[in-house]
């Protein structure tokens, strides 16, 4: 247990029972998936496992990898904070790995018990679903693994299987229902966003007196814009929004949000459902074609710029009407640093002295993706973007910013209330990094650029001693200090 986490009366293993709930059946069926355990379900779970390891080469590879050294051990923020020894990552891999080694080698048929076989039974579907949600898969293993095996693989595969098997997790599950039938997580509708929007215009207007507009459903737009559905309504979210829609104004480009498209995050990347995946992608795609944009920028979400990123990004083919300069999906922090370095957008850090700033780096931009086209554009362009719009910017320790960065504690589909044990026990590592900056160097406020991450520690922030307004939006930094000199 860490000096922190005894000091504010947070106590480890606490959360070592909590489990996700499971989906329910309407859910389920929803998502054509089935609503209780099949009397065949052992079956249909090997056979999935057989398929899943001849589509992905490297979960084969990082089953015959490990070495179980145990380098990955205390990386893991839930392992820290809980110390159940069921979190080491190597332990989660394992409880995917003995089963494939029991099913589908020699020496697992023949002498399970020398290698540490085990069968797929009801204790061992049991443990798959309550650790499998109790990965954020945030891949910090990985980084310090020797072999660099990913354990999120192994949960997304397990997942998957789990969702098979109609032991869907209800959270996760859910929020793709309602992306599936109203283009966004919370189940906003169209008028609902109207309204929000005009709401949002009329502040802006009276505290800056910009006729600043918010543009919804436009078609021949040059950008689609689309942002987590938090960033409509929560705080601190919405100033986010606030800030996209300064940037854009003052820099003169004709955008549109959609309505039908109003969602970036893609909750399906949790489940490793990948038909649900891809749709709720290719929604976006037809949006974006239908308005006729020939750009096309996600908002501050972490996972939605990873698949964004690796996987629509992936695919030229399928982006052929974008804008030739601007072939790719962006992240808004990419638009606004280049902005700033072509010297049409200038701000005025100045209207955030009264804040001494950190940043949190979110797992999905730091160890799956990458931001601008250089090599460790992830981490210099939020930081470039920060420095512009905040003279007083302070680093945490060199070990939990970056490519090593502490999950916030709540990704990967476990920002959910029935895991909130779980939550303060996995934000332990980023909580303590965020005092230590703030005795130091007398930090108040951290910047993060994903939905998750803002939600999870405007959260964590009361239960650790500080206050949930010293989470701040990137974007939030840089829509108070936007210098307006032109008006549209």
């Amino acid at each position: 247990m860490s000096f922190f986490a005894r000091d504010k009366g947070v106590k480890p293993g606490a959360s070592a029972a909590e489990r996700s709930h499971k989906a329910e059946a309407n859910t389920q069926s929803a998502l054509g998936l089935p609503n209780e355990l099949p009397e065949n379900w052992k079956a249909i779970a090997l056979d999935r496992m057989r398929e899943q390891v001849e589509e992905s080469k490297a979960l084969q590879v990082y089953m015959d990898a490990c070495m179980h050294c145990g380098a990955c051990t205390d990386k893991c923020h839930y392992y820290l904070g809980t110390s159940d020894p069921k979190n080491m990552p190597v332990a989660r891999q394992d409880l995917y790995r003995k089963v494939y080694q029991r099913h589908f080698t020699l020496a697992g048929r023949l002498v399970p018990w020398l290698i540490g076989a085990k069968d797929l039974d009801e204790d061992m579907l049991e443990d798959w679903f309550t650790y499998f949600h109790q990965c954020s898969q945030c891949r910090r293993c990985a980084v310090y693994c020797p072999a660099g095996i990913d354990t999120a693989e192994f949960t997304m595969a397990g997942r998957d299987i789990l969702n098979r098997l109609g032991q869907g997790q209800k959270y996760t599950n859910e929020i793709v229902v309602k992306a599936n039938e109203l283009g966004n997580n919370l189940g906003l509708p169209r008028p609902a966003l109207l309204d929000t929007l005009a709401g949002l215009e009329e502040e802006i207007l009276e505290t800056t007196g910009q006729p600043v507009r918010l543009p919804i459903d436009e078609p021949g737009a040059e950008l689609l814009l689309v942002t987590p559905s938090a960033d409509f309504f929560a705080e601190p979210h919405v100033d986010g929004l606030i800030g996209y829609a300064k940037v854009l104004h003052q820099a003169g480009i004709p955008w549109t949000l959609s309505s039908e498209a109003s969602e970036a995050a893609n909750f399906a990347l949790f489940t490793g459902d990948t038909p649900h995946r891809e749709a709720l992608t290719e929604r976006i795609v037809r949006v974006a074609q239908e308005l006729g944009v020939r750009r096309l920028v996600f908002g501050e979400c972490g996972h939605a710029w990873r698949v964004a990123h690796n996987y629509l990004g992936a695919q030229p083919e399928v982006l052929r009407f974008l804008d030739p300069a601007y072939p790719r999906p962006e992240h808004i922090v990419e638009v606004t640093h280049g902005l700033l370095r072509a010297g049409a957008l200038r701000l005025d850090s100045s209207a955030n002295d009264d804040k001494r700033v950190t940043f949190h780096d979110s797992c999905n931009i730091a160890r799956a993706s990458r931001l601008g086209d250089t090599p460790g554009g992830q981490f210099s362009v939020p930081r470039d973007v920060i420095r512009a719009a905040c003279a007083n910017f302070f680093e945490m320790q060199a070990n939990t910013t970056k490519e090593v960065t502490f999950c916030c504690g709540a990704g990967g589909g476990l920002l959910t209330d029935e895991l909130m044990g779980l939550r303060v026990a996995g934000a332990q590592p980023r909580m303590a990094a965020f005092e230590a900056v703030a005795q130091s160097q007398g930090v108040t406020h951290i910047a993060a650029m994903c939905a998750i991450c803002k939600t999870q520690l405007s959260a964590m922030m009361p239960k650790f001693g500080f206050d949930m307004s010293q989470v701040v939006s990137v974007h939030q930094l840089v829509g108070d200090a936007v210098v307006f000199d032109r008006h549209i």
